[in-house]
C-alpha cells in the first residue's frame, strides 16, 4: 500500500518497516491556513480509528486529526511544536504527525487512493 486518503483529509502512508505515517492533506492545511499550533499524542499511547488524536491550530480555525487507523503511537513530530509552519511548508512530508504501528491494516482499506482523493476534492 502506497498513500491513503481519508474523507477528512487525513493521509496515511505504509512506511517498509510495517509502520504508517499520518499527516494531513495539502488541501486540508490550504483550506485551515497558517497553522499556529499542534497538539502531538504521547509516544508509546493507543489510538482508535476514527480517535481525535491531535489538535490543530490555525490562523482561521481550530482542528481535530482524526486517525485513519488504530495502532499504538511509535513516534511524534515533535519539530511540529515549535514549527507548525512545517504542515503548511510541506503537509505530506515533513509535516506529518504521527507515525503508528497499526493493529489492524485492513481499517485501512476504506481509505481513496490518490485518484479517487482528487476526485473528493474536485481537483
Amino acid at each position: 500500500m502506497s498513500t491513503k486518503f481519508s474523507e477528512d483529509h487525513e493521509w496515511l502512508r505504509s512506511e517498509a518497516d510495517g509502520s504508517v505515517t499520518i499527516g494531513i492533506t495539502h488541501y486540508a492545511q490550504d483550506s485551515l491556513g497558517d497553522l499556529v499550533f499542534v497538539e502531538l499524542p504521547a509516544v508509546g499511547s493507543t489510538v482508535s480509528k476514527g480517535d481525535a488524536s491531535c489538535v490543530i491550530e490555525s490562523v482561521k480555525a481550530a482542528a481535530d486529526v482524526k486517525m485513519p487507523v488504530s495502532g499504538t503511537v511509535l513516534a511524534v513530530n515533535e519539530a511540529l511544536v515549535d514549527n507548525p509552519a512545517l504542515v503548511n511548508e510541506d503537509p505530506e512530508g515533513a509535516g506529518w504527525f504521527v507515525r503508528l504501528q497499526p493493529s489492524d491494516l485492513s481499517e485501512a482499506d476504506g481509505l481513496m487512493d490518490e485518484a479517487a482523493y482528487k476526485a473528493h476534492i474536485g481537483a
